[in-house]
């Protein structure tokens, strides 16, 4: 799927094929790059609060990575999604 079309799915569905097609393949450099824009994710979409405690627990970033399909941090996440997703058609 192209990245327009990508562009049309939801938050979660986006995370759910990007996550599901990092784990399968051992993606680790996908993985742990959400994992390190999820902070900024999550100030975008206003959870400076989290912010704060994402940078300092890595439990609360694999948390976060579970659930970063979800909500506002699912749509600042898009992007990354997406590219990722354009990168690897088959996902």
């Amino acid at each position: 799927m192209d990245a327009n079309g990508l562009e049309s799915l939801p938050a979660n569905e986006l995370h759910d094929r990007a996550v599901r097609y990092a784990v399968r393949h051992g993606d680790f450099g996908f993985l742990w790059n959400l994992l390190k824009v999820i902070p900024a994710a999550e100030a975008v979409s206003g959870n400076d609060d989290e912010t704060a405690n994402d940078l300092s627990r890595v439990s609360a970033l694999l948390s976060d990575a579970i659930a970063a399909g979800e909500g506002e941090l699912g749509e600042a996440l898009k992007p990354v999604y997406i590219d990722y997703l354009t990168k690897h058609p088959d996902a």
